[in-house]
Parts: C-alpha cells; sequence; structure tokens
C-alpha cells in the first residue's frame, strides 16, 4: 500500500492523542477459514502483555464458509463487555466486508486483504490495504494450510500498527500449538513476512495502539464450559450422561479430556467415572436420575432443544426426589432457533419444567469462576435438598474466553445430605419413612442402594405416595406431599447462593441482572455514574429468589430487571415473588443474539427514566 492509498483518519490524527489500550477489534472471516488459531494467538498475546480482554466469536451454525466474526475487546479499565462497535476492523471475507466497514465507529481503522476487491467508500474510517495471500507465500505451505497461513498475514500487519509484542504472540503460538514446531515455525514466516512488509510499506495514519501494563497478573483465561467442567469434577461427579448440542457439547468434551488425568485411581489405573453418550437427552436425564438414585453425583448438560425433551424426566426427578444436576448452556429459541447465539430465554421454562406443581431450582452463574464453583456446589445442593438442580449459563460465558482469578478449591467436605446408613437404622430400629419430614425442613431421609440392612429398601415412584413411600390416591396423602415440597422449596430459598448486592446511597434507581449480562451492567453503571445517574446494582445468583431481593425493591424508587430475553422472565419472576412491590419493577429486556453491550444498558435506561 502505499500512502495515498491510506485515507487518514481526520477525528483521531486532529485531535492528536493516542488511543491506547482502550478499544474492540472485529475480525470477519468465513468459517472453515482456519482464523480461530490467529484470533486466539491475538487474544492471548494481548492478555500476557497485561491488557484486560475479553474475546467473543460469533460464528454461523450450519454451513462451512458462511461469515464468522471474532471480537477482542481491550481496555485499560478492565471492562470486558462487548462493545456495540468496534474501532478497529480486520476484513478478510469479501460477502460481509461493505456491511463491516458500515458497523465500523467513526474514526476507526479497516485493515482488509486486496483479495476482497474492496474499493474504501468512507471517508471517516483509514485504510490499510494487505496483501494477505501473496505474504502467506512466506509459510512455505501448500494448499488449504496456506489458505490458512493467510490469517497470520493480518497478524502480522496488527503488531506493527498497533504494536503489539511480537515475542509475545510467538509464546502465544507456542502455546497454541503445544511447542510443535512444525506448526509454529510457518506461521511465524508469514507473521515476520507481514511485519516487513508493513514497516516497508504502510504509512500509520491512525491513532490506536497497545503498550504493556500490569493489570492481568495472577490472572487465567479460560472458558465457561471447561471451568463448569473442572468444577463437577472437584465436586466428586462420577456420572455422566450426554448428548450432542451447540453450544453445550464443549462441556462434556472438557469432561472427557480432563476425567482421565484426574479420576483414574493412581493405584490400578481403572477409571472412577463413567460417561456415557446417550441416544438423546430424554434417555441422557433417565440415566443421570438412575445414577443419582443410587448414590452417584450424576450430571449432564444440554441447551434449551434439550431442556425441552428432558421435561418429563425433570417432573419425575423433583416428585421422587431424586438428586441430578443439569446445566443449560442457553442458546437463542424458541424451536431451533439460532443454535450459535446467546439468549437467556430458559429461565421460565426451566423454572417450572415438568407437568404439575413443579418449581425447581436454578443456579445463575455471573463468570467463569462462578462456573466452576456451581459445578461442585451444585452437587451439594442437589443432595442436600434431594431435587435436580439446574445450572443456567450461556453460550457467550459458556464458549467464550474470559479473564479471571484463579477458581478456588470447593470448601470443606462434599455434602451427601440426608442418607441413613447402616448404624443409623439399627439405632432406629428399621422404623423410618423415606418422604416423613423428622426435622421440619421439607427433606425426608433416604438410604442409598446396598446398605446392609433389611430395612433398608424402599419403592421409589412418581405416582402419588405416602410417607412411608407406598402408593396412594387419598386425597389428604397428596395435599400433605405438596404441602411438604412446598416447605423443601423455601429450604431451597435459604440455601442457594445468596444474590450479590451493591448498594449505593442516596440511588433511587436499581438495577437487577444475572448471568452474563454482569459485565455490560457493570460497564453502564460506571456510565451513568459519570452523568451523575447513581445506580445500585443486585446479582442474582439462584432461583427460587432470596428473601433479600424484596429488601432491595423496597429501598428504591424503581427497579430495572436487566436480561436477554423478550418475555422479561425474570421480571415476572420478581413481580410474582413480590405483588405488593410490583408497580416499582420494570423490565429492561433485550434480545438479539449478541452478548448485551453497556451502551444498550444505558441508551434504554435513559429512554425509561425520561
Amino acid at each position: 500500500m502505499t500512502i495515498a492509498e491510506t485515507q487518514p483518519n481526520p477525528a483521531r490524527t486532529k485531535a492528536g492523542e493516542p488511543v491506547v489500550n482502550d478499544f474492540s477489534i472485529t475480525i470477519a472471516t468465513k468459517n472453515g477459514s482456519g482464523s480461530q488459531t490467529a484470533n486466539a494467538t491475538l487474544l492471548r498475546a494481548l492478555f500476557k502483555m497485561g491488557i484486560p480482554v475479553s474475546g467473543k466469536n460469533l460464528f454461523p451454525s450450519n454451513i462451512q464458509g458462511l461469515p464468522t466474526w471474532y471480537t477482542i475487546r481491550a481496555s485499560k479499565e478492565g471492562f470486558i463487555a462487548r462493545r456495540q462497535r468496534a474501532e478497529v476492523l480486520v476484513a478478510m471475507n469479501k460477502a460481509t466486508v461493505l456491511d463491516d466497514v458500515q458497523k465500523l465507529e467513526s474514526g476507526g481503522v479497516c485493515v482488509y486483504s486486496d483479495s476482497l476487491g474492496y474499493t474504501p467508500n468512507r471517508d471517516d474510517i483509514t485504510f490499510y490495504k494487505i496483501p494477505a495471500g501473496k505474504l502467506a507465500d512466506a509459510s512455505g505451505l501448500a494448499g488449504k494450510l496456506r489458505g490458512y497461513a493467510e490469517n497470520m498475514a493480518y497478524v502480522g500487519v496488527l503488531i506493527y500498527l498497533l504494536g503489539i509484542d511480537l515475542e509475545e504472540v510467538k509464546a502465544a503460538l507456542t502455546w497454541q500449538f503445544k511447542g510443535k514446531a512444525k506448526a509454529i515455525e510457518p506461521n511465524i514466516k508469514t507473521i515476520n513476512a507481514a511485519i516487513d512488509w508493513a514497516k516497508e510499506t504502510l504509512t500509520k495514519n491512525d491513532s490506536f495502539k497497545v503498550e504493556r501494563m500490569n493489570n492481568t497478573g495472577g490472572l487465567i483465561m479460560i472458558d465457561g464450559n471447561t471451568a463448569a467442567a473442572l468444577g463437577a469434577i472437584y465436586g466428586g461427579v462420577s456420572f455422566v450422561a450426554w448428548y450432542p448440542i451447540t453450544p453445550a457439547t464443549s462441556l462434556a468434551d472438557a469432561l472427557n479430556f480432563y476425567l482421565p488425568s484426574l479420576r483414574t485411581d493412581p493405584e490400578n489405573k481403572t477409571p472412577t467415572y463413567s460417561v456415557v453418550q446417550a441416544e438423546d437427552e430424554l434417555a441422557a436425564l433417565g440415566m443421570v436420575l438412575g445414577a443419582g438414585w443410587a448414590g452417584a453425583r450424576s450430571m449432564t448438560s444440554t441447551s434449551g432443544p434439550g431442556i425441552s425433551l428432558m421435561s418429563e424426566f425433570a417432573g419425575y426427578g423433583y416428585f421422587a426426589e431424586i438428586p441430578a444436576v443439569i446445566w443449560d448452556i442457553q442458546r437463542m429459541g424458541p424451536s431451533t432457533g439460532l443454535p450459535t447465539r446467546v439468549s437467556q430465554g430458559d429461565v421460565l421454562p426451566t423454572y417450572f419444567l415438568g407437568h404439575g406443581d413443579t418449581k425447581n431450582v436454578i443456579l445463575l452463574p455471573g463468570s467463569v469462576k462462578e462456573c466452576f464453583e456451581f459445578g461442585w456446589r451444585a452437587f451439594d445442593l442437589a443432595e442436600r435438598l434431594q431435587t435436580p438442580v439446574f445450572i443456567l449459563s450461556d453460550l457467550d460465558i459458556g464458549m467464550n474466553q474470559w479473564m479471571s482469578e484463579p477458581f478456588d478449591y470447593p470448601e470443606g467436605e462434599m455434602d451427601r445430605g440426608k442418607v441413613l446408613t447402616k448404624e443409623d437404622l439399627e439405632r432406629l430400629g428399621g422404623k423410618w419413612a423415606r418422604y416423613r419430614d423428622v426435622d421440619g425442613d421439607g427433606i425426608g431421609w433416604r438410604t442409598l442402594p446396598g446398605t446392609d440392612h433389611p430395612m433398608a429398601a424402599y419403592f421409589t415412584r412418581g405416582t402419588g405416595h405416602t410417607e412411608m413411600a407406598t402408593y396412594s390416591e387419598r386425597p389428604e396423602d397428596w395435599e400433605k406431599n405438596m404441602e411438604r415440597l412446598g416447605r423443601k422449596f423455601e429450604t431451597a430459598r435459604k440455601l442457594a447462593p445468596a444474590p450479590v448486592e451493591d448498594r449505593v446511597e442516596g440511588a433511587e434507581i436499581g438495577l437487577i441482572g444475572y448471568g452474563s449480562t454482569d459485565p455490560a451492567i457493570i460497564e453502564a453503571r460506571s456510565r451513568l455514574a459519570a452523568k451523575g445517574v447513581k445506580t445500585s446494582y443486585l446479582r442474582l445468583r439462584a432461583l427460587p429468589l432470596s428473601e433479600s431481593v424484596e429488601s432491595f425493591i423496597r429501598a428504591h424508587d424503581r427497579v430495572y430487571v436487566v436480561e436477554l430475553n423478550t418475555d422479561a422472565q425474570v421480571a415476572q419472576l420478581v413481580r410474582l415473588d413480590a405483588p405488593e412491590l410490583a408497580g416499582r419493577v420494570f423490565p429492561l429486556n433485550h434480545n438479539d443474539g449478541l452478548p448485551l453491550t453497556a451502551r444498550w444498558i444505558v441508551e434504554a435506561l435513559e429512554k425509561m427514566e425520561a
């Protein structure tokens, strides 16, 4: 590229102020083009430079060759939510380049491949055309692999333009390819060729750059599904049944990856776990309930369509009172919906999943660290409450890369709940009742198969039953059982993880959020505070709602429930739980399939407040 081909960015150059560690990069490619390694390398290199970052992959669900976008957010202030518009674009897809350029923030930068045949059409953007194909010749690769090397051409150009540390890029590549020189060297050659070409050819006319910081020391990068799998392993998972579905498959993949090394008996070299790929989601939950009934710590992972199929067994587990853990990595519905887009649309259907008067316990992780924590804590809760416990993560947390503090080892011993041993039964003279509320918390005592006592056995059923687990159609037995289950749900309200609150003195506005909306809410509150708008914040971590939610609503004139679904599902639950305060609760919901942004929250809130 010559100087004449570069269109300067008037807004940035006039200001003369460099934009350091505070912008988003969008990389537009085709699915299957091999860009994942290049994008992950850039993300990791920036992270290792001490710059707070997050990476989000927006990819098609079905056909190779469809558009894919990868966004890297760099923020010196530590904000990691998606930005609504990027400042830097790498355009490598002819099918989307016109639209991609139009979505760039005014004053931004566009690096584009000469193979696109694109002619710049905005005068407020700085353009850099690169010969990506020619630069890939340096790799020495041929065929499909050479095509992959073209992605390293934009890595090299970004190193030159933004000032990314080359040594950190090399280290990231080494990490990506696990030190395999045969895979690393061709990519390094392409990157070096691109840097040399950029130095000789390009004149930098923009203000965006990165500089080394020290704000990621001690942190790790990981996706939520891997964190969830590790949490489950550290929580003692011993049985997994699952069926493949996007975006939950990688959770089961992570279990299959880590279990052999972490859960194989060191003496006899035999696995201490079982993983079964079932014929469908209904069968998977059936197996999980069977294992949970037998005393195993059992779990499955799925997404919305799988949750629908699991409905019948979920109700059975609730009424027969069998521990189980079900991860739902939420995606856009209804029906098949958008399998590779994020949503929080499964809250209401999962809360009431099962026919009749069923209400389920739900955990709502808001970070990868909480994915790990809830990975083990869910087993404790399921066994203490003797009920299926659902964990509603989503595609954004589950599949994208997040910074995190290292995970904490589970606190204390595992809580196996109320389990009678042979010695307990001998002490009781064999007199016990499976569904009797001895302790006033709605939770009966159970025995496990193999307990060596003649009175240990009981009949498990999903039909009407007495506290002795015998079949009954008597109205008084039915009502008594349902009243006890109601008490157990109130016990769950106390045992489930409490919300995280930040109350601000003088704030009239309260925000309630959960899950992957948390980073956007944190950033939005900062922006609102800069405008003089005080807000308090309560982040839900579980359903049923904690009693502190009502107190939070009473403390504020207006409470907005921020969530990613069309029907404002948690706002409905909040109003249902606190009907006398419903007039203070307002939905602030959005559902376009993309991770929520701070800009949307601020603009939507200001519109509601006007």
